[in-house]
């Protein structure tokens, strides 16, 4: 086995005191790195995760050739934001894309800039969010998958243009993502039948009646997609020899479209999964518990292309928790919920170890509104409503998702689905106020400015760039 392959993040300073052949030779072994990411998906139906409800043996497969993590967190439950944290290493309050599809500041730098930087061809195939910033976002664009996260009925995805980006050139390193739409709302483009909906197990935060039963079905339908959709990227890489010197990672993005998963903060919209394999450095069939956040997978990628840490971000690599060097890594999760463009006002913020969360709601005296979750329109919902109206235990489901307390507190050890609310314990009395000094200390060091932040226009053309964290 190579040196510089066991070791890429050493080869870049060798590299220039190596012969001319020596060098390109280094160069051609030189790793690659693939981002599966997949779109609105609960953690709880993979089946290493514990799902119960469909096989999924191409993500199964990765987490047994890899490690998988069990503590990985998006800090918004909501595409933009968290694609943007992911490419740029920035909590949203400093990237500027803190409300759903709001740009990202134009001066902040992202993948495509930072790998570019260190030799690597930089490629994304499907969902292109953040859209519309070439500037911030230069990915090379790679057919074969939908873009359109709402296409009704979307054609199946194709390996052509992944196969054509990996194979083009052996002596240059590539980095590529792979965005899928699956499972993205509308659930239409998977068969159903494959599942029965009597057979299912909802997650208990559901309302469980006939409606909530057929969409899951349509929703566990995309999973199957999404499923084939790595076992096809597994495929291209095995035939094309990239496999083993490559960096695979799979990203379950945050929860699906259903109350209290994504547009909230709540496990079911935050916890995400993370699985990465690479053979050489990452022993198979391992498991970690370190909490990690999206924002700490691109100074990981620069890392693991030989880069040095990039001053000023807010995420740091955990390559030494992937390749079983260290247990640990952060000591919160924290995440940030603005709600406008997709609902009224409703700012929240969160703190979370690996045992208790805290949820903060900015604006309590007013109701939660999302107008793909809380409408009539959504058939889901109203079916819940219908229920409740006969069902007491219906009844406090919908109540408590759309009135919210200021302060939720949570034992996620005995209680995962945050059903019950410890806030007014006052055996947790003191946890609370250190988990909620800590959560204020990070709002100021981000820039955050809580409910100015969750209005129709958050800042002024002046305030349009990244905040400068206070230390």
């Amino acid at each position: 086995m190579s040196f510089y392959r066991t070791f890429p993040a050493l080869l870049t300073p060798l590299a220039a005191a190596m012969p001319a052949v020596a060098q390109q030779q280094a160069v051609a072994e030189r790793p690659n790195i693939v981002v599966i990411v997949a779109d609105d998906m609960g953690t709880n139906e993979i089946g290493c995760y514990g799902g119960k409800n469909i096989t999924t043996p191409n993500i199964d497969r990765l987490a047994e050739e890899g490690i998988r993590m069990t503590n990985n967190y998006a800090s918004m439950a909501m595409s933009v934001p968290i694609r943007a944290s992911l490419y740029t290493g920035l909590y949203p309050a400093r990237h500027g894309s803190f409300q759903n599809h709001k740009a990202t500041y134009r001066t902040v730098k992202s993948t495509a800039h930072y790998l570019t930087g260190l030799g690597y061809r930089v490629g994304r195939t499907g969902k292109d969010h953040p859209t519309n910033q070439p500037k911030v976002y230069p990915f090379e664009k790679i057919d074969g998958f939908e873009v359109n996260c709402v296409a009704s009925h979307p054609a199946i995805s194709t390996a052509e243009g992944i196969k054509s980006f990996i194979t083009r050139n052996d002596n240059e390193p590539f980095c590529l993502y792979v965005c899928s739409i699956n499972s993205h709302m509308p659930w239409d483009a998977g068969d159903s039948s494959e599942f029965d909906p009597a057979d299912i197990k909802l997650p208990p935060n559901c309302v469980d009646n006939r409606q909530t039963r057929k969409e899951f079905c349509d929703y566990l339908a995309e999973i199957r997609l999404l499923d084939n959709e790595v076992g096809m990227v597994y495929k291209t890489l095995e035939e094309t020899g990239k496999l083993d010197n490559t960096l695979l990672i799979f990203l379950a993005e945050q929860g699906p479209q259903m109350p209290f998963g994504k547009w909230t903060l709540y496990r079911y919209g935050t916890n995400s999964a993370l699985i990465a394999r690479y053979p050489k450095a990452i022993e198979a069939g391992t498991q970690s518990d370190a909490i990690v956040q999206y924002e700490d997978i691109l100074p990981t990628l620069i890392e693991f292309a030989g880069g040095k840490p990039v001053e000023g971000l807010d995420g740091k690599s955990f390559l030494d928790v992937l390749y079983g060097n260290r247990k640990e890594h952060r000591q919160w999760a924290y995440g940030i919920h603005n709600n406008i463009p997709e609902g009224t006002a409703y700012p929240i913020r969160s703190i979370q170890d690996k045992r208790y969360k805290l949820i903060v709601n900015l604006s309590p005296d007013t109701n939660y509104h999302n107008k793909y979750l809380t409408t009539k329109k959504c058939s889901m919902w109203a079916s819940w409503l219908e229920t409740a109206a006969e069902n007491a235990e219906a009844r406090q489901l919908t109540d408590r998702f759309v009135t919210r307390p200021a302060i939720e507190f949570y034992d996620l050890q005995s209680d995962p689905w945050e059903l019950n609310n410890l806030a007014g314990n006052p055996a947790y009395a003191d946890r609370i106020a250190i988990m909620r000094t800590a959560l204020e200390a990070w709002m100021k060091q981000q820039g955050d400015r809580g409910t100015l932040m969750d209005t129709q226009s958050p800042e002024t053309a002046g305030q349009e760039q990244p905040q400068t964290p206070a230390r």
